[in-house]
C-alpha cells in the first residue's frame, strides 16, 4: 500500500498472554544493546583484553541514565505529574515516554565513571585506559541508541512537530493532536529527523575518530547532537518551558553544545602543544 504520508502505529504495545510488551521499552532496550555491542567492539580495538568492560559499566550506567532521564523529564514537565490532571504515580510509568536525554547522559556518565573506576581498582587482569578513551569508544553507539530510541516516540505518537503538508509528514490521529491543530492531519516527524541526524553523526564519528585526540570524539558527539537537537526542538509543538522565546531544551542545547565545542578545541590545543 502506498502512503502519501508516514502512518502512525495502530498500537503502542503487544499483549502476549498476561504480559503487555510496550514498543517504547523495546526500542530503548534495542538501543542499549546496540550501544553496548558497538562500544565493546570499539574499546577492544584499543586493547583486545578489555572484553566485557562495556557491559560491566553498562550494568550501572544504564539504570543511572534511565533514572537521570526520568528525573530531568519530571522536573522540566511538573504539570504532567503534579498538575490538575496529573498523577504522581505516572512518574514510574516510563513506558509512556518521557526520558530527558540531558538527564540520561549526565547521570549515566556519573554512573559510568563510578563503575569504570571500581573496575580499575578491582580487576587486576586488565589495564584500563583513561576514561576519555572509554567515552570515545561509546559515543557512536550512544548516538545509534538515541536514533533507535526515537522510534519509541513514533509508537507512542508523541513529540511530533508543526503541521506539514509533504510526503514525509507524519499522520497523527485526532486523539493525539493538540486542540489548536484538531483539523490538521499531518505534522513534522521530528522522531525521524533526530534518528537520521544521530545515525549520520555516528557514522561520521566512526570515520573521523582515528584522526581525533582522546576525548575529542565524545566532545564532538555532544556538540553535534546539541546542534541537531536545537533545530529539531524548534519545530516541536509539545508543551515546554519557554525562556526569552526559546524552549528550555533549546537553551540547554546552546549551553551544553558551547561547552562541548570549547572542550573539543581545548583538547586539540593540548594535542598540538604535546606534538
Amino acid at each position: 500500500m502506498f502512503y502519501r504520508s508516514i502512518p502512525s502505529p495502530s498500537s503502542a504495545y503487544l499483549e502476549v498472554g498476561p504480559l503487555t510488551i510496550h514498543f517504547y521499552a523495546l526500542c530503548i532496550i534495542a538501543g542499549i544493546a546496540v550501544a553496548v555491542w558497538l562500544g565493546d567492539r570499539r574499546l577492544r580495538a584499543i586493547d583486545s583484553s578489555l572484553l566485557s568492560v562495556v557491559a560491566d559499566v553498562a550494568f550501572v550506567a544504564v539504570p543511572a541514565g534511565i533514572i537521570g532521564g526520568r528525573i530531568y523529564h519530571v522536573i522540566s514537565s511538573p504539570r504532567d505529574f503534579f498538575g490538575a490532571d496529573g498523577n504522581p504515580l505516572d512518574i514510574f510509568a516510563i513506558w509512556k515516554g518521557g526520558l530527558g536525554i540531558w538527564g540520561a547522559i549526565s547521570l549515566g556518565a556519573v554512573g559510568a565513571l563510578w563503575q569504570y573506576r571500581r573496575i580499575t581498582r578491582t580487576r587486576s587482569d586488565i589495564s584500563l585506559p583513561p576514561f576519555r578513551y572509554f567515552l570515545d569508544a561509546l559515543a557512536p553507539g550512544l548516538l545509534l541508541a538515541q536514533a533507535i530510541g526515537r522510534f519509541g516516540n513514533w509508537f507512542n505518537i508523541e513529540l511530533f512537530g508543526r503541521p506539514l503538508d509533504a510526503w514525509w509528514a507524519l499522520e497523527v490521529p485526532l486523539a493525539y493532536r493538540p486542540a489548536v491543530f484538531r483539523n490538521v492531519e499531518t505534522f513534522h516527524p521530528t522522531f525521524l529527523y533526530e534518528a537520521i541526524w544521530c545515525t549520520l553523526v555516528a557514522m561520521a564519528l566512526i570515520l573521523l575518530g582515528k584522526k581525533l585526540a582522546p576525548g575529542q570524539t565524545f566532545a564532538l558527539y555532544v556538540f553535534s547532537y546539541c546542534l541537531g537537537r536545537f533545530f529539531i526542538e524548534s519545530i516541536r509543538i509539545d508543551s515546554a518551558n519557554l525562556f526569552f522565546g526559546l524552549r528550555q531544551n533549546e537553551w540547554v542545547s546552546i549551553v551544553i553544545g558551547a561547552l562541548a565545542l570549547a572542550i573539543f578545541f581545548k583538547i586539540r590545543g593540548n594535542k598540538k602543544e604535546l606534538g
